[in-house]
């Protein structure tokens, strides 16, 4: 194998190159990513990226001695070539890592209205925090981790924020208990919530307004449409590899003979989980996934089962989790203190599969081990 071509240029990316050159990989790497911008830290985007442009740049990425060819999206793939299609041109591979991640769902009326925004990657964020200055009215669409964490961070700025979600705040990642201690620490600190979902938004040059599907409006300057992502597929049509779930991997760590995926993109079963194929859309995945898909293509193959993590803030209060907290689990408080601190545990079919904590960190290494034992 001496021509590997890397498709996504974000943190999985990135890890799948850094440790195929780690493994004594010396051939020719090709990354290929639609921003402009070299790999970055993505969770700063809806919190502290709103506030100041610090730099979000991923160190390493000149000592990997690949081509880059950024701001250029992928626009397919052909099998019988082995080749990625980047317009006219075309990359040939002996090896390929499918990383393209997601891109934000948008409005279905109004979306292109100035003042309507979406918070997917740098540029994204960059755009939304050139318009705070004015102090807009503003409303965040959508009540998952994007809306809730903008929501608090627009709110810090002392921007009048409303947050509009068909599903209590958190519900669908924390469950009812532990998303309504959410819920409530948003409307402590003055946001507020409308439940609804939104048909489109409206103005004359401008966002001007926010409609909900009872009729209702909800005034606005400025609109944050936080309602989740899809997988990038598009470019993988006709190859069998890709679709709206995403790129489906094989125990061997590869979706077909040659070709491995990693990241936000990668579907895949996880032992701790109900054995269905699920993506895994946290940061630390997207590194440890992108590091095994390397392994995969140079035959290096092993069991990949980690376990999930992930953090966030709300108004000074860390939020982590571990393993799986989505609405499928069943969940429930073991602890709870003033301050909104919280333990919630969640389990399927009576099995532990993961814990929630807001200000209980030292309990978080004994759940850690639990959990993993489940793994053994």
């Amino acid at each position: 194998m001496r021509r590997i071509a890397i498709v996504g240029a974000g943190l999985a990316g990135f890890s799948a190159g850094r440790e195929l050159r780690r493994l004594g990989f010396d051939g020719d790497l090709t990354v290929i990513g639609a921003e402009p911008h070299r790999p970055y830290r993505r969770p700063p985007l809806s919190k502290e990226h709103l506030l100041a442009d610090d730099d979000l740049t991923l160190r390493g990425a000149d000592e990997i001695g690949a081509t880059w060819m950024l701001g250029r999206a992928a626009t397919g793939l052909d099998l019988e070539r082995r080749a990625v299609l980047v317009g006219e041109a075309a990359v040939a591979f002996d090896g390929l890592v499918i990383a393209t991640g997601l891109r934000a769902k948008t409005l279905r009326e109004g979306a292109d209205l100035p003042g309507v925004h979406v918070l997917r990657g740098l540029d994204d964020a960059r755009g939304l925090r050139r318009e705070l200055g004015a102090g807009p009215r503003t409303v965040v669409v959508g009540g998952g981790f994007i809306g809730s964490e903008t929501a608090a961070t627009l709110r810090g700025l002392g921007l009048e924020v409303t947050l509009v979600t068909g599903t209590p705040v958190l519900r669908s990642v924390l469950g009812a208990e532990a998303g309504a201690i959410a819920e409530a620490r948003h409307r402590e600190h003055g946001v507020t919530i409308r439940t609804g979902r939104v048909t489109g938004v409206s103005g004359t040059g401008r966002v001007e307004r926010v409609h909900l599907d009872d009729g209702r409006t909800v005034p606005a300057d400025l609109v944050v449409a936080a309602l989740g992502s899809e997988p990038e597929t598009e470019w993988l049509r006709g190859t069998g590899l890709g679709g709206e779930g995403g790129v489906i991997v094989g125990p061997d760590g590869l979706a077909a003979p040659g070709i491995a995926a990693a990241g936000d993109v990668a579907r895949w079963p996880h032992p701790l989980h109900s054995g269905r194929t699920l993506r895994i859309e946290h940061y630390a995945n997207a590194a440890e996934q992108g590091a095994h898909a390397a392994r995969a293509l140079l035959g290096r193959t092993s069991r990949y089962a980690p376990l999930p993590n992930f953090w966030s803030h709300l108004y000074g209060r860390r939020l982590q989790a571990l393993g799986f907290t989505g609405a499928d689990c069943d969940s429930r408080l073991v602890a709870r203190e003033p301050g909104h601190r919280f333990i919630a545990e969640y389990r399927l079919r009576g099995r532990l599969v993961g814990v929630a904590a807001a200000g209980f960190a030292s309990a978080l290494p004994e759940y850690r081990r639990r959990i993993a034992a489940e793994l053994a």
